[in-house]
């Protein structure tokens, strides 16, 4: 569950008395606060990677508010700062917001805007921080030798069993569901072990017909049966030296099961049409999306060859057992679909994050990977771009009435991908109407430029 954002604010005004009182109002309404009582002295806190909203008078001795804006906007230029201003300041407070100042006060203000504008704009600086790390952590190339993203403990003892195996000669059976990273996990033995320098087969046994399933696994020599007009080896032998990954295993028809526990028992081969036996230096890696240990799947899966595969199981979780490893996996793919498709990473909006944590996610790491291209593409569908949480039964109606508005505007300028004009028409509302709810439910108007709204069904 996602723990609630506490504001962090850094007040800065000279007039002692309006700043003992306004520390007093923000952490009465649960808002962090650091007060000071010049610029200078706020400077040392104020670095990038600063969590928080700056709240500072324009007019003060030595640095004032202006000065301390620009030197900001060198330090990070997406701090949000909200300028006090007198009211011959307003026109400088004006030119400051088209220069990058999230919003301005003037004097006398009351304590509700001030406590409204610190929270939203600690929301915003709450998702450009986040942002920043998933770029970080996109375009970050970990030194580790297992391929595997994730800091859960089911994921640690992966790796740290890959890594005790890798070398040694035992068959491996890997269970997971559809898209969790059953193939990796064989392409990571393969790598880490002796045989790396030979061949990773991988053969899908779901995807071979029966009918030529026999003759892909074990070859067959010229004139075994009808159509077979030359020698061939099989799949089986030439994993030789190497790595065999069977993937789908549960698959396999029953008949070729039986002679599969001969080769993995003997460590031989007999093509077909062949009285040669030819012996193999193999490890297979066996891959399920079943539990082969099931009562229920004796129909159709011998209970000996599972024994004999099941020297050491590796389970992989779904990404639901495990959605602390969703935003570093998502940073991953989509650094991978920047590079692919030449995009820049958009900014992810507060519903996309809600869509990474709250989905069930049943096609695992693959079906993340095709939404984080889908995210890169700017091609969402209207579900997951712009969704917004369902009131809890604790909302008030002003709440429940404020979800529902943003949505509403989010919905207009999705529709009229980012155009003002359009979207006001749509709405019904004046220009400085709308530029307050934009600001007010912190919904970035850029995010919509130019990006094909989803079809409506």
């Amino acid at each position: 569950m996602r723990r609630p954002l506490v504001p962090h604010a850094v007040f800065i005004d000279d007039d002692d008395e309006l700043r003992r009182a306004t520390i007093q109002t923000l952490k009465l309404h649960g808002i962090s606060v650091d007060a000071y009582a010049s610029a200078r002295a706020a400077l040392p806190a104020l670095s990038r990677e600063f969590d928080g909203v700056v709240v500072t008078d324009i007019r003060m001795p030595d640095m004032d508010g202006l000065q301390l804006f620009r030197r900001l906007r060198d330090v990070d230029p997406d701090i949000p700062v909200i300028l006090i201003t007198g009211h011959g300041d307003i026109a400088t407070a004006v030119q400051c917001m088209q220069d990058g100042a999230y919003d301005f006060l003037s004097k006398p203000y009351p304590a509700d805007r001030l406590i409204a504008a610190i929270a939203h704009a600690a929301e915003k600086r709450h998702l450009v921080l986040e942002n920043r790390r998933l770029r970080e952590a996109a375009f970050a190339f970990e030194a580790d030798e297992v391929p595997f993203i994730g800091t859960t403990p089911a994921m640690q003892r992966i790796k740290q069993t890959l890594r005790h195996i890798a070398n040694a000669d035992v068959d491996v059976l890997v269970e997971g569901e559809t898209g969790t990273g059953k193939e990796v996990v064989a392409t990571a033995l393969h790598r880490l072990s002796r045989r790396r320098h030979r061949a990773l087969v991988a053969i899908n046994c779901g995807a071979l017909p029966e009918s030529v399933i026999e003759s892909e696994l074990f070859g067959h020599e010229a004139g075994a049966f009808t159509g077979a007009q030359k020698k061939r080896i099989g799949r089986i032998e030439h994993a030789s030296g190497g790595t065999l990954f069977l993937d789908e295993i549960e698959s396999m028809p029953l008949a070729v099961q039986v002679k599969l526990l001969r080769v993995l028992e003997s460590r031989q081969i007999t093509p077909l049409g062949s009285n040669e036996v030819r012996n193999l230096d193999l490890r297979v890696v066996a891959a399920t999306k079943e539990d082969l240990g099931s009562p229920a799947i004796r129909a159709k899966f011998r209970e000996d060859l599972f024994y004999r595969l099941n020297v050491v199981t590796i389970r992989i979780p779904p990404l639901r057992e495990r959605r602390e490893d969703i935003p570093l996996l998502f940073a991953h793919y989509l650094g991978h679909a920047s590079r692919r498709f030449q995009r820049d990473i958009p900014e992810m909006a507060g519903s996309i994050k809600q869509h990474l944590m709250t989905h069930e996610w049943p096609g695992n790491v693959r079906e993340l990977a095709h939404f984080a291209e889908r995210v890169v593409l700017g091609v969402l569908n209207e579900h997951a771009a712009h969704s917004a949480p369902v009131p809890s039964s604790g909302q008030t109606l002003p709440e429940r009435m404020e979800q529902f508005e943003a949505q509403l505007i989010r919905d207009a300028l999705a529709t009229h991908r980012g155009d003002i004009k359009a979207t006001l028409l749509a709405l019904g509302i004046p220009r400085k109407t709308f530029y307050d709810k934009l600001q007010r439910h912190g919904i970035d108007r850029q995010q919509y430029i130019g990006v094909l709204a989803p079809p409506s069904f």
